[in-house]
């Protein structure tokens, strides 16, 4: 199948992949599969996860708004993402500045990155297909995976906090879900 999905791709040209599921989904796993495969047949390729990309916890926590909504509405710049990535990727630019997370630290650092023009790009992340990034992807493959089996991915500790799940992470899952319906909208869907 990963044959399939990157005939869309072309040595001579940019050919930009989106890999977006739900949390847990397998989506850094299918992402290494594809980097594995991709430097075993020479294709040029870079990767970018999108949670590289979030802002500071003080922007995206106890803001005043529910849960659900901070993950889904306020995890990332997404507009600092449509203008300075997203629409740059489909513009066919070469460079570009990128926000980057760090997590210990709790900061966003600005950062200049090349972008290759030829081969692939692949974005790998959650909720991909909203309507402000959706039309920079020449293909989206959705991992379509059930709440249980993603639950049990993540560690014991991890599992006893079902209210977070319940109130930040699945109902911000089901409003994309709906809303979006991102499954429809992909151009391949893989069980994981």
């Amino acid at each position: 199948m990963l044959e399939e999905i990157l005939d869309g791709a072309n040595a001579e040209a940019r050919f930009v992949l989106g890999i977006d599921g739900l949390s847990r989904s397998g989506k850094s796993t299918m992402v290494s599969e594809i980097e594995e495969w991709l430097k075993g047949k020479g294709v040029t390729h870079q990767i970018f996860h999108i949670d590289d990309h979030i802002v500071e916890r003080e922007a995206r926590y106890d803001t005043g708004h529910e849960e659900w909504f901070e993950y889904y509405s306020l995890q990332w710049d997404r507009k600092r993402l449509r203008e300075g990535f997203f629409m740059k990727l489909k513009e066919g630019c070469v460079d570009v500045r990128l926000p980057f997370y760090d997590g210990e630290l709790d900061t966003v650092t600005e950062r200049q990155v090349q972008l290759s023009d030829k081969g692939l790009i692949i974005v790998e992340g959650v909720f991909l297909q909203r309507e402000e990034w959706r039309e920079a992807f020449d293909g989206i493959l959705f991992l379509d995976c059930p709440r249980e089996r993603r639950l049990l991915r993540e560690s014991e500790e991890t599992q006893l906090k079902l209210e977070k799940f319940r109130n930040r992470y699945w109902k911000a899952e089901e409003y994309y879900l709906d809303t979006v319906q991102p499954m429809k909208r992909a151009d391949w869907v893989i069980p994981t």
